[in-house]
């Protein structure tokens, strides 16, 4: 990575650390020792929540992952599927896991977009 892209998504990834450590607010909506789950900044829906892992362990994005990242994966969709229920997502939610640049990814630690509260487009982006 270029030392210019480096410095564009340290800061966001510090962010997200700030946000586990409490040093910046955020509304969170679930928490446990594993994962936290917030509602996002700019939210692309009426519900807009992100779920983080709270120790990065190297997930900068889903194509870092390794096989010892199995059990957090998992269960930051268990995750997403518990919060989904206690938003009163009823009728469905969105999940999506953006990597890299292309995706549009924009903070590199990884973390789950739960979207809901209104009807979805096929094809999104």
């Amino acid at each position: 990575m270029a030392d210019s892209e480096t410095e564009a998504t340290e800061a966001p990834t510090m962010s997200f650390d700030k946000i586990v450590k409490k040093e910046i607010p955020s509304t969170v909506v679930y928490e446990d020792d594993k994962v936290l789950a917030f509602r996002d900044i700019a939210p692309q829906a009426p519900t807009h929540i992100l779920i983080i892992p709270k120790v990065k362990d190297g997930l900068s994005g889903l194509s870092k992952a390794e096989e010892r990242h199995v059990e957090i994966l998992g269960y930051l969709l268990y995750i997403a599927k518990l919060v989904a229920k206690q938003e009163g997502l009823v009728d469905g939610f969105r999940i999506v896991i953006n990597d890299g640049d292309d995706a549009g990814q924009s903070v590199y630690h990884l973390h789950v977009h739960l979207l809901g509260g209104r009807q979805m487009n096929w094809p999104p982006g």
